[in-house]
């Protein structure tokens, strides 16, 4: 019985992510480059705004970092001065092509969003990347 419940836990899993996935590629009102109903042009999104999205969605980095404090992760105010300070690549950390240098102790931690992260656009990576230096 506990196995049966297991598994439908696993698909029910699954299909909620694979859906929330599929949503993210839509673009919404506010991210067309079309004319809005009033017939002015409508605004596109910053890079700043798109990797703020990722961050809260898709990429659920919200999940274990904050702004300016430590939760589970190193904060995006610390994340972002480590990396200038060290004239490092946030891209290429979450590419997988370079290694953990804010946190390293919690690397295991990070290895699951680090998969997700290796999917991603590099327009996405930048965006990301875009946002978290905008919290310096």
């Amino acid at each position: 019985m506990k196995k049966i419940v297991f598994i439908l836990f696993l698909l029910i899993a699954f299909a909620c992510k694979k859906e929330s996935q599929e949503s993210f590629g839509k673009q919404d009102d506010n991210t067309t480059n079309m004319e809005s109903s009033e017939g002015m042009p409508a605004t596109t999104q910053t890079p700043e705004q798109l990797g703020e999205s990722i961050y809260n969605g898709k990429g659920a980095c919200v999940s274990c970092h904050k702004t300016d404090e430590k939760l589970i992760g190193p904060s995006l105010k610390e994340i972002a001065k480590i990396y200038k300070d060290k004239d490092a690549s946030i891209v290429t950390f979450l590419k997988g092509e370079s290694d953990a240098i804010v946190d390293p102790s919690q690397f295991a931690v990070m290895q699951a969003n680090l998969t997700l992260t290796k999917t991603f656009s590099d327009e996405e990576l930048q965006a990301l990347e875009a946002y978290i230096n905008s919290n310096k």
